[in-house]
C-alpha cells in the first residue's frame, strides 16, 4: 500500500448512517399545499439539478420544486417551507459512532481529510454544527461547485485545497452517484463503504459496476495508512 497523505469522504452514507427520507418531510407539503407523494417524486427526479445549483438559492429551487407541482403558496409558506426542509435533512442525518473518532486518529497521524458531498443547500449550512466539522481540513459541495460526482472537479478542487495531488489521496465512499469509478479516473484510490445498513441506503446513480476493493466499517480506514509527517 503506498502512503498516503490525505483522505477524502464521502458524506451521506459514508460519515453517516443510510438516509432515507423521513417523516418531517410530511411538514414540507403541508405547508406547500401538496401531497407528500408528489413533493418526493419531484426532489426524487430533480436531485441532480437541485444538487448542482442550477435553480439558484434554496428559496428559488423551493419555488421551482412548486412550479412542477403546480402549486402556488405564498412567499412566507414558500420561506417556512425551505426552513422545514432544512430541519428535515437534518433530522435525516445520524453520524456513525466511528466518524468522529476515525477523523481525529487520521489527525494524530498526520494525515489530512476533505468532504466531498453532492447535496443540497442544507449540508452547507448545518454541517458547521457537527462535531466532525473541526476535524475536515477541506469540504467541496456540489451545489457550491456548480457540478456533482463524478465529475473530476469536484475531486480535484477537494485535492487543491488539501495540497496534495490525487495519487497522495485516498477517496472512501458509498458508491452513489459513480463517485468510486470518477475518483479513481483522476488518480486516487478509491475504496467503497460496504456497511450493513447501506442496503437500505437513498442512492442515486450508483456505481453498480465497482468492482475495486470496499472496506465493512469506516474504521477499516485507518489499517489502509502509514502514519506521515505533518507539513
Amino acid at each position: 500500500m503506498p502512503r498516503f497523505h490525505a483522505v477524502l469522504f464521502d458524506f451521506f452514507g459514508t460519515l453517516t448512517h443510510s438516509v432515507q427520507r423521513g417523516a418531517a418531510h410530511r411538514s414540507i407539503a403541508e405547508l406547500l399545499g401538496c401531497s407528500t407523494e408528489a413533493l418526493v417524486e419531484v426532489l426524487d427526479g430533480s436531485y441532480y439539478e437541485r444538487a448542482s445549483g442550477f435553480f439558484g438559492d434554496a428559496e428559488s429551487t423551493m419555488r421551482w420544486v412548486c412550479a412542477q407541482m403546480g402549486v402556488r403558496p405564498s412567499d412566507a409558506a414558500v420561506r417556512a417551507a425551505v426552513a422545514s426542509r432544512h430541519r428535515a435533512v437534518r433530522a435525516d442525518t445520524r453520524l456513525r459512532p466511528e466518524a468522529v473518532p476515525v477523523l481525529a486518529a487520521l489527525r494524530r497521524r498526520g494525515v489530512r481529510t476533505g468532504l466531498v458531498s453532492d447535496c443540497t443547500h442544507e449540508l452547507p449550512a448545518f454541517l458547521p454544527q457537527l462535531a466532525v466539522a473541526p476535524l475536515l481540513d477541506a469540504r467541496v459541495f456540489s451545489v457550491q461547485v456548480g457540478r456533482c460526482k463524478p465529475d473530476a472537479a469536484l475531486y480535484l478542487a477537494a485535492c487543491h485545497r488539501l495540497g496534495r495531488a490525487p495519487a497522495d489521496c485516498l477517496y472512501v465512499g458509498d458508491g452513489g452517484s459513480q463517485e468510486l469509478t470518477g475518483a479513481e479516473r483522476v488518480g486516487l484510490r478509491a475504496f467503497r463503504l460496504s456497511a450493513p445498513d447501506l442496503a437500505g441506503h437513498m442512492v442515486f446513480n450508483a456505481d453498480d459496476g465497482w468492482d475495486g476493493p470496499e472496506l465493512a466499517c469506516l474504521t477499516d480506514v485507518l489499517d489502509l495508512l502509514e502514519p506521515v509527517a505533518v507539513g
